[in-house]
């Protein structure tokens, strides 16, 4: 039990990810929402009125927030003086994204992003707590490089890579060598829900700006190593990604072909994903990361995406060849919320647990935990 909660800022609370984070933040036994901010159009608007006529949860707005008047996502000065960590989901370009998150590491907060800006960086860690909770030992090279004190940067993948890059992990070490995965995504993960975007409806799109790019080269960096130029990306795996934007409201749904130096039994396969459970002991961790259905038609987004709450991945379709030492699958993931802010919590959690993160807000100068 810790001795107090760490109070925490969300950046960028009024679009689709700042609203999982206000869902999911209501209530956490370890982290207080102190601070809800946007942009300058927002700021100075009680939190229910900035987000007026756009809400798109299934629960309505947690109460004690709705009256949280929507402070300036800019203002870094003024909110890093009320917080120990800021969730970011703000909606700037990269070079923008950089700078605001520099400035509140640099100002002592902890900032784990959704953003993609600092996600190629090697001394920022891009962290899925079920693949590479040890990447968070590169924060020590960044404060050093970067004179961070009690700051520091995280970043969250893309949101489609949750649903393969876990399930493949347990199987790195029968040597993957090659992945082929074809991404079918949901319009949440583009910010829309069918009221804003009702051309998706009945709707395919064969292209999504920028993802499949994303889907190839970030893998390979959640694989990498950790050396003393912080994390080398893996070079052993090859991965050829097309990603299609689909009319699902929620769930990502990834189809994967993987071929491996020596192929691993079906028993072998269902055993490791069985028993994969990398980071759990957190308030966010799913009980079981990965969920496997024998039904022949499953994982499907409306029976399976909030399996775990939304935290697990959902594998099916399982096969295997022996003529080219292939497995293919497919497989279901969550991606507002375990590929977002579930994700990003979950990842926090973890580096809270480690040690990683301070308690500054409020003049407390170090965070402990109760005998």
């Amino acid at each position: 039990m810790f001795k107090s909660k760490l109070k925490v800022a969300v950046l960028g609370a009024t679009g689709m990810v700042g609203q999982q984070f206000i869902r999911m933040l209501d209530n956490h036994p370890w982290f207080e929402l102190e601070v809800v901010a946007a942009s300058t159009a927002s700021a100075g608007k009680p939190y229910k009125t900035a987000v007026a006529g756009r809400w798109a949860m299934e629960t309505p707005i947690p109460e004690r927030i709705a009256g949280y008047i929507v402070a300036d996502a800019h203002e870094v000065g003024n909110i890093a003086a009320q917080v120990d960590i800021a969730f970011c989901a703000v909606d700037l370009d990269k070079k923008k994204v950089m700078v605001l998150e520099n400035g509140y590491a640099e100002a002592g907060v902890w900032v784990t992003s959704n953003n993609s800006a600092f996600r190629l960086d090697p001394l920022t860690p891009m962290i899925i707590p079920a693949v590479n909770p040890e990447h968070l030992a590169v924060i020590t090279q960044q404060r050093k490089a970067r004179n961070y004190q009690t700051g520091g940067i995280i970043v969250k993948s893309n949101c489609s890579l949750q649903s393969y890059v876990i399930a493949l992990t347990p199987l790195l070490e029968f040597g993957l060598q090659k992945i082929r995965v074809h991404s079918d995504q949901a319009i949440s993960g583009a910010g829309k829900t069918f009221a804003t975007w009702p051309e998706m409806d009945n709707n395919l799109i064969p292209f999504i700006n920028g993802e499949e790019q994303k889907s190839e080269i970030e893998p390979l960096k959640i694989w990498g190593n950790v050396s003393d130029k912080g994390i080398l990306p893996c070079e052993s795996v090859k991965i050829k990604a097309r990603c299609s934007r689909v009319a699902v409201a929620n769930g990502h749904t990834a189809f994967v072909t993987a071929h491996f130096k020596q192929l691993p039994s079906v028993a072998e396969i269902l055993q490791r994903w069985d028993s994969h459970n990398l980071s759990a002991g957190t308030p966010t961790a799913p009980n079981k990361i990965i969920i496997y259905r024998q039904e022949p038609d499953r994982p499907q987004p409306s029976l399976d995406v909030m399996n775990e709450k939304g935290m697990g991945v959902t594998v099916g379709q399982l096969k295997t060849d022996v003529s080219d030492n292939t497995i293919e699958f497919t497989s279901l993931a969550h991606n507002a919320i375990l590929g977002a802010a579930g994700g990003a919590i979950w990842a926090t959690e973890l580096a809270l647990k480690n040690g990683y993160i301070l308690q500054r807000a409020n003049g407390l100068k170090q965070f402990g935990c109760a005998d």
